[in-house]
């Protein structure tokens, strides 16, 4: 089977991985800088090329950077429509990456979730923070990414003063509850085809309430309750994503989703759970795809 994985670096350890996994199984597998694809866009042959060449898969792995969701997923859409089995669909990276409407639609899916609040006008700014529990609350850019515009307001003068700032910008933002008894702490899950295969705690360093890797925090094996294994399942159902990473806070009510990646990092998953996620992804493609016939240019 041809597969090609669309990411602008073929050197990450994501990619990387995905790369060797497929060879291991026999796959014709090749890296693509979805940035320097160009598309005709027909009715009755719409292609993809690079460089003059034409660009032919019976598969692809999306790794699309937040800040080329738009592009990105326009080339992810023109396989698509050629015909190309997606490993998530357009769609599907669409609502997950709309950080607004991904909580619209777990929350009407009954997704267990944190109390959020969304307002455009400052005049609701104090309506907020009660809606929220008050003080402390986390505050997050809508566009922001691995913690970038996530902000701790401990005090309900400082949640005033960061909402008006960021209002002030143009920005918009979400207000949620600060889940304290979290103490810094997440479980990242994830899930393939409605399965949670592996799963790992984050913990924020010292001083810090953002437990992203990148960012300091450190990762370790962790086993996952009945019912967060559940709520890590709808939510990627929610969303229509085949593979997914889930991030989940232990709340006293219950797990609650915090955010749900379409294209969630590979290393400290694998290092910390000792499973190969990466061959697991290609196993599924391999499934999905009921005739992987190398693809020709009639």
């Amino acid at each position: 089977m041809k597969i090609i994985v669309l990411s602008r670096n073929s050197q990450l350890y994501s990619t990387a991985a995905l790369v060797q996994a497929a060879e291991k199984l026999g796959h014709d597998v090749r890296v693509v800088d979805y940035l320097r694809c160009y598309m005709n866009i027909t009715s009755r042959k719409p292609m993809i090329y690079v460089d003059g060449e034409k660009i032919l898969a019976d598969a692809i792995i999306p790794r699309i950077a937040a800040k080329h969701t738009f592009y990105g997923n326009a080339v992810v859409r023109q396989f698509e429509m050629m015909g190309v089995y997606t490993l998530n669909d357009s769609v599907a990276i669409a609502r997950s990456r709309d950080k607004l409407r991904a909580l619209q639609i777990m929350a009407k899916r009954g997704v267990g979730l944190p109390v959020t609040g969304f307002a455009h006008h400052t005049d609701a700014t104090t309506k907020l923070i009660e809606m929220c529990g008050g003080a402390p609350l986390v505050i997050k850019l809508l566009e922001g990414t691995q913690g970038v515009g996530v902000v701790l307001a401990e005090t309900a003068n400082a949640a005033e003063s960061v909402i008006e700032a960021f209002k002030g910008l143009n920005a918009n933002i979400l207000v949620q509850e600060f889940i304290k008894e979290a103490e810094g702490a997440d479980i990242r899950c994830i899930v393939i085809g409605g399965k949670v295969v592996a799963s790992m705690k984050r913990q924020a360093p010292k001083g810090e309430f953002r437990s992203n890797l990148h960012r300091g925090g450190s990762a370790e094996k962790v086993s996952i309750s009945p019912a967060e294994r559940a709520v890590a399942i709808s939510a990627a159902k929610a969303m229509g994503l085949n593979v997914a990473g889930v991030d989940l806070l232990r709340s006293n009510h219950g797990p609650v989703v915090m955010e749900v990646n379409s294209s969630p990092g590979l290393e400290g998953i694998q290092q910390s759970s000792k499973k190969d996620v990466a061959k697991m992804i290609i196993e599924f493609i391999e499934k999905a795809v009921s005739k992987p016939s190398r693809p020709t240019d009639k």
